[in-house]
């Protein structure tokens, strides 16, 4: 027995333009597609329930194809500095939560951005001292490549103004050589390993929270990358088989594996894909550079507005290659981030020097800054890069001072890389940008800034299928599952995206005002905008 969808706007996704009037599926796959006639008729028997769509588009179910769940749960929970305009707006929203915490309880925010503020200077630990003495303070920047720490975080996580910076890390200190309480990349983990350590029941609510929130947006999967974070690869990895068991809670996880728990992956015995339905095993997560709001993308030259300064390598050479090698001795893919075009080369080159063999692929995470030498290493290797569009939105025009305008034109270069064969993958890097793949979608055809609204490097928009197509088809290839999800057609998961209004005939303008309507896995609705289905 089985279901027929019709009644509205279904997308294949196969090409450009192509469309049917009806879809079958039977239990969790697709059947048929086609007319609503012949698939009446050849399945009248068979037919449980008929889903008239009333007019609304059905689409493959969008995947986001870089994210952290957990971080985006967490984001919800905490305090969200990600909309706040300046220092004293951050300041007073920390003030107001001090006075519902119990004693000794962190006051953790997500979010912060000087780069939206009227003033974007760094806000210095003294500040947040006034604030609370008593509370240690962590707020994560929001490309969770630096945190600010008061001076009791940083007293509890043993920092002083003697301590060294760590590989691939920065202790910022002021005129004074005192520190200022800004850590960046490597050195905010020492902030965070003084944080109390998390339950499992705590991260599997969590989970539930942010997969609950993914749905309501149409967005039936996700590559995520939290094994390293929350008390070891084993606990999390449990979790997110508790909370996404595929009965009162269906998603799609594909979970990134840090390179620190590797070898918990390997004496686990488990390998790429391995998992379970709902919750497998991802590619090695390697981090080569930093950010470029903190200016430690790593890049072949030096910033624009930091002379000298070339961003931060993660590891150095040796242990870089190291990695890969043992990802490899293991039979297991890697994904890199790799924001600088330093950073983008370098990994290539080890890709390239040390192939994989079984059909798995690579992927580039970012991949945002490109120089000619990694843009033709790119088309060369068979990787997958996982691009996140709404960055554009929110890093220009001050991203143009950090690399200034001749770099821009391999900055951000979607249609470039797709135009020479390179295979993308979109996603939002949430809890970092909104997890909305609408509003992905949005700045991948406008390239439009949240700040100014002016539309930067024309020549690299994307056609709206083509935008779509990173949330559906290139999701699906970077895991190779593309004969499985992104397009519907027989023999495919059942998994769609409903929406309200037909986005091929929606003003691109208003791409992120167009509502969720249903959201199915399996063949199952598991969220509807008027009631929820478990």
């Amino acid at each position: 027995m089985g279901d027929l969808w019709f009644g509205g706007n279904i997308y294949t996704m196969e090409n450009d333009g192509d469309a049917v009037e009806a879809i079958y599926t039977e239990g969790k796959r697709i059947r048929a597609v086609g007319t609503y006639e012949k698939l009446y008729h050849e399945f009248y028997n068979q037919i449980e329930e008929t889903i008239n769509l009333q007019g609304k588009t059905l689409l493959p179910g969008f995947i986001d194809s870089h994210l952290h769940i957990i971080g985006h749960g967490e984001k919800i929970l905490r305090l969200d500095l990600s909309q706040m305009k300046s220092p004293n707006e951050v300041k007073e929203a920390l003030q107001n939560r001090t006075a519902n915490l119990s004693e000794g309880e962190w006051l953790v925010g997500e979010g912060w951005n000087e780069n939206q503020w009227d003033d974007p200077t760094i806000i210095h630990k003294s500040e947040l001292d006034q604030i609370t003495s008593t509370h240690p303070i962590m707020l994560t920047r929001v490309c969770r490549h630096a945190v600010l720490a008061n001076s009791k975080a940083m007293e509890l996580s043993g920092i002083n103004d003697q301590t060294l910076n760590p590989q691939g890390g920065i202790i910022v200190h002021d005129e004074k050589g005192e520190t200022t309480g800004y850590l960046l990349d490597t050195a905010q983990e020492l902030i965070k390993d003084a944080m109390p350590k998390v339950s499992q029941e705590y991260l599997e609510q969590i989970i539930k929270i942010s997969v609950d929130d993914l749905l309501s947006k149409g967005i039936v999967g996700g590559h995520t990358e939290d094994l390293n974070y929350y008390g070891g690869f084993s606990k999390t990895y449990q979790a997110f088989q508790h909370a996404i068991n595929g009965k009162d809670k269906k998603f799609k996880a594909h979970l990134l594996v840090h390179h620190e728990v590797m070898d918990d992956l390997i004496n686990e015995k488990l390998g790429y894909l391995d998992g379970s339905e709902y919750v497998e095993m991802g590619a090695v997560k390697i981090f080569a550079d930093g950010a470029l709001g903190g200016r430690t993308a790593w890049l072949t030259e030096d910033y624009h507005d930091d002379a000298g300064n070339r961003g931060v390598a993660i590891h150095n050479d040796e242990t870089l290659e190291e990695l890969v090698k043992k990802a490899r001795e293991h039979n297991l893919p890697i994904a890199v981030h790799a924001i600088g075009d330093r950073a983008v080369q370098e990994i290539a080159q080890l890709i390239r020097k040390y192939p994989l063999n079984n059909g798995a692929r690579d992927r580039i995470i970012h991949g945002q800054i490109l120089n000619e030498n990694s843009l033709n290493l790119l088309k060369e290797l068979p990787v997958v890069v996982d691009i996140q569009p709404s960055f554009l939105a929110s890093d220009l025009p001050w991203a143009i001072e950090r690399l200034g305008n001749e770099r821009m034109h391999l900055s951000y270069a979607w249609k470039t890389m797709l135009d020479n064969g390179v295979h993308c993958a979109g996603g939002s890097d949430a809890p970092i940008e909104d997890v909305s793949p609408l509003l992905g979608i949005q700045a991948a055809v406008l390239r439009k800034s949240f700040f100014d609204n002016n539309t930067y490097m024309p020549d690299e928009k994307l056609s709206l299928y083509e935008a779509v197509s990173l949330y559906t088809k290139g999701s699906a290839y970077a895991i190779t599952q593309e004969s499985n999800r992104g397009v519907l057609t027989e023999g495919y998961q059942a998994d769609f995206t409903i929406l309200e209004e037909d986005i091929f005939q929606t003003e691109p303008e208003r791409l992120h005002e167009v509502e969720v309507s249903m959201t199915v896995i399996d063949g199952e609705i598991v969220y509807e905008k008027n009631s929820y289905h478990g």
